[in-house]
């Protein structure tokens, strides 16, 4: 080795280099993992459990590892495949019988799962509107501007939660959209919102879109919990296709990581509803050129799950019956827990346990109060206050509530 060499390594490339801030939900995770407390409980997790709290291999993906067993489709480019579980998005976004889906002005991509669709339409965003920001409910979920401030992209906030009323802050809100310039971007959780479980009605979506159309706003939506809210996939998309009766221009994020329990599949579709055919065509094109030099071509298995699941009439059926068992389940446990802390004689209101809909509840609980449960009852969540109702089970919220009185009845 040279003397010049030895002395550019003496440099030191990544002295500078310091640990990155760990990710709330992630770091809620590590701990629950590394608690060997019998009685641990993680409400942190985004992701369904069943009633013994284990993740669950839905039966309609079992059939469809079984009808793709010794599939041809080896090929990174399966483009037939990929156009496939585009079509079939589409279609539980916008509607199956929508004019948009037949008229070919929809530019439509897989992508790796939510997360990827985001970072893809960011990525559009800042290519072709730099000097736009987008503006997130406040809260968000988290890695939403992570997302964005990566792809440069101006992030804003707008006001969206109540923390009195724990509900929607609606007056507020409309206020945010008349006062952001015009032509903003703004990303909307259809349904299911987190992290706070409360959304928008459907007579407050659409004074919403009227007045997206008053400023000329373009709505972005991250569709990651669609049939968790109500437990019907097309009431969950009554926001989306709000917007589409009132003539929007949108973008559309969908996600199967949750609703199919395919979470670590990567699984996802990117949506820019365009003017024309000829847009889309466009659209698309530079869609395809950004994901190119990202990732080139996501995995092939999951795309296989997901477009048989949404191709295969009978597959898809028992699909949507599982979907309304799992939201069943967290409507169940929300009733559960609210009973029990009443019964309880809890000096607080848990009516925002049940009147909150979807994967989270947005418990009120303060930092403090979130650390005891932490330290003394071995119960994780995000410092928030955030609880995944789908931790709770049969065995254990009568636990939860216990340690919610204890950590609640003095303040």
């Amino acid at each position: 080795m040279s003397t010049s060499t030895k002395a550019l390594n003496r440099l030191g490339w990544w002295d500078r280099v310091s640990p990155a801030s760990k990710d709330p939900i992630t770091g809620v995770t590590e701990a629950f993992l590394a608690d060997t407390n019998p009685h641990k409980i993680n409400l942190g997790v985004g992701a369904y459990r069943d009633d013994e709290g284990k993740p669950v291999v839905l039966q309609c993906v079992r059939n469809a590892e079984a009808k793709i067993a010794g599939c041809d489709f080896m090929e990174s480019n399966a483009t037939a495949v990929g156009s496939k579980l585009v079509e079939e998005s589409v279609k539980l976004a916008y509607g199956k019988d929508a004019n948009v889906v037949k008229e070919g002005t929809l530019a439509g991509l897989q992508a790796l799962s939510g997360t990827g669709a985001c970072r893809l339409f960011a990525e559009f965003q800042r290519r072709f509107h730099p000097e736009s920001p987008i503006y997130f409910p406040d809260p968000t979920w988290p890695n939403h501007p992570n997302i964005w401030r990566d792809a440069q992209v101006p992030v804003r906030t707008f006001q969206y939660y109540h923390p009195v009323s724990k509900g929607l802050n609606f007056a507020a809100l409309m206020d945010d959209i008349k006062n952001a310039p015009d032509a903003s971007f703004f990303l909307l959780h259809p349904c299911a919102h987190n992290p706070t479980g409360v959304d928008p009605t459907a007579e407050q979506w659409r004074e919403i879109s009227y007045q997206f159309k008053v400023k000329s706003h373009f709505p972005f939506f991250d569709v990651a919990y669609q049939g968790f809210a109500s437990g019907d996939l097309d009431m969950d998309a009554q926001a989306i296709r709000i917007f589409l009766e009132d003539g929007h221009l949108i973008g559309c994020a969908q996600s199967f990581a949750k609703n199919m329990g395919l979470y670590g599949h990567r699984v996802g579709c990117l949506s820019v509803l365009c003017a024309d055919a000829k847009q889309a065509v466009a659209v698309k094109s530079q869609l395809q050129q950004i994901a190119r030099a990202m990732y080139s071509n996501p995995p092939i298995h999951g795309l296989l799950l997901v477009s048989t699941i949404l191709s295969d009439p009978e597959t898809k059926a028992l699909w949507v019956k599982e979907v309304k068992v799992m939201a069943n389940r967290i409507q169940q446990m929300r009733s559960t827990l609210r009973e029990s802390l009443e019964k309880l004689a809890s000096p607080l209101n848990w009516e925002h346990i049940t009147k909150q809909v979807g994967m989270f509840c947005f418990s009120g609980l303060t930092a403090d109060q979130v650390d005891r449960l932490v330290r003394e009852f071995h119960i994780y969540l995000t410092r928030d206050g955030r609880m995944s109702m789908a931790g709770v089970t049969t065995s254990n919220v009568s636990y939860l509530a216990n340690a919610i009185h204890e950590v609640t009845r003095y303040n």
